[in-house]
């Protein structure tokens, strides 16, 4: 590590052999994701080059220090990815389609209520995999991994929450019920 804080290239490369591997793991068991594990990965080994003097033997090994950086830049992306994603709910449900009218805003509104009504209804792992999927983004795949469980739970519980939203929904008219559900894919 002293010879990485010299800047010597050959020990850093050393060095990376050795810490990717690690940093890999812990990052990809934090965020599920390859290629934000890889991003995370890429992210702690620049640091590690730029801030090598920066590491104190006394406090803790080098994979431990590495480590932690790892840890709280894998949690840091999760918290980022999240905030991302609510901040873009809250916009969308706030900001009127261009060309739309009053009314149609005002019942758009008023599907994504009773959507969220609905949604209030089922189960926390039914409401857990149907807002991963249609305010996530995930695939049923992806959310099997995320929830560390089984892709047939995954697609029973969507499947099962799916019917419980269309009974919910369905004191309306078909159309205002394939709307809703449309909503809740945007909301």
């Amino acid at each position: 590590m002293a010879s990485v804080a010299r800047g010597d290239q050959d020990a850093f490369a050393a060095l990376y052999g050795m810490l990717a591997p690690p940093v890999y793991g812990i990052a990809l068991r934090t965020l599920r994701s390859p290629s934000h594990a890889e991003e995370v990965t890429q992210e702690v080994l620049l640091e590690v080059w730029r801030t090598a003097a920066a590491y104190r033997p006394d406090r803790g090994t080098v994979l431990a220090w590495v480590l932690t950086m790892a840890h709280r830049r894998a949690v840091d992306r999760v918290r980022s990815t999240q905030a991302a994603g609510d901040r873009e709910a809250r916009v969308a449900l706030r900001e009127p389609t261009v060309g739309e009218s009053v009314a149609d805003q005002a019942e758009r509104l008023l599907d994504g209520q009773r959507v969220r009504r609905a949604l209030a209804q089922l189960t926390r792992a039914q409401r857990e995999s149907l807002v991963l999927a249609y305010y996530g983004g995930y695939s049923q795949r992806e959310i099997a991994q995320h929830l560390d469980l089984p892709l047939g739970t995954v697609k029973t519980r969507m499947r099962d929450g799916l019917h419980r939203l269309r009974a919910a929904l369905d004191d309306r008219e078909p159309a205002a019920t394939a709307t809703a559900t449309a909503t809740a894919r945007t909301a």
